[in-house]
């Protein structure tokens, strides 16, 4: 992202308290239906963070699976093991101060790995930040010192020439990094079984959230029994209301077809 340094800090800073804020949320909101929409926020500010890191390609992987996929299945296992219509509590355990002792202590370290000024050099193994675009003037650079290095050593012939030729070679021909379009044509291409492998797990698990939801709703449907029907008939007829026979099907339906036939065989038989 072309923006001036003074931007990119305003709106790092900016999305670092959306996440923060709402990973606050995700423990503290009573319902948990709106702590899962929390969690989709948190998720959403992190994909941001990743465009403005410029790697658009982790930030749509970040919203096409956790903002999207991961947080989907989040609301299905909600919706499907706990009822979230009752009375609302709060999302809080006795030992929470363990877990905020934890996060206090990893906000410590990332702090103190970021703002140190005095990281020792790159041979050491510990990591410097820079720039994707600064790369290759980085490498050309120390090329050139290594020429440098292997002309002043004595009987070094051969490793001065190839540092020669390291040092000439333009920065363009330095190996540049995959983008998100040459991995969107890995994926359609050496990629596609596993690719579309993926796609068809999804699917099954969408499908059988959806079947368990319908039976579970089909099992709580309520079914009338042959007592709840005969109690529902007195009921009704001690109320002065005479229930039709064809309101309520059942085996009672066919009680009072029959007493009317043997009351009507009676009747011809005298």
């Amino acid at each position: 992202m072309n923006l001036p340094n003074i931007a990119i800090n305003v709106v790092f800073f900016a999305l670092s308290s959306l996440i923060l804020f709402a990973g606050f949320m995700v423990v503290w909101v009573k319902n948990i239906i709106h702590a899962a929409l929390w969690l989709i926020a948190s998720f959403a500010g992190v994909a941001a963070l990743y465009f403005l890191l410029e790697a658009p390609f982790i930030g749509v992987v970040q919203i096409l699976v956790y903002a999207g996929a991961v947080s989907i299945l989040v609301l299905f296992a909600i919706m499907l093991t706990r009822q979230v219509t009752g009375e609302a509590t709060r999302q809080l355990f006795d030992r929470w101060w363990l877990s905020a002792l934890v996060a206090l202590g990893l906000l410590i370290v990332i702090v103190r790995t970021v703002s140190n000024p005095g990281l020792p050099a790159d041979a050491q193994g510990n990591t410097r930040w820079t720039r994707a675009d600064r790369l290759a003037p980085a490498a050309t650079a120390q090329a050139a010192n290594a020429t440098a290095t292997a002309q002043a050593a004595a009987g070094a012939t051969a490793q001065a020439a190839n540092a020669t030729a390291t040092a000439a070679r333009p920065a363009a021909a330095l190996p540049q990094v995959a983008g998100a379009f040459e991995i969107g044509q890995s994926f359609m291409k050496e990629y596609l079984l596993p690719f579309e492998l993926a796609s068809i797990l999804l699917l099954v698990a969408l499908v059988g959230a959806v079947v368990i939801a319908f039976e579970e709703r089909s099992r709580r449907r309520r079914v009338l029994t042959l007592a709840e029907e005969t109690a529902l008939r007195r009921s009704l007829k001690g109320a002065g209301l005479v229930a039709p026979l064809t309101a309520i099907p059942g085996p009672v339906d066919q009680a009072p077809a029959s007493t009317s036939g043997m009351n009507t065989d009676s009747s011809e038989r005298r």
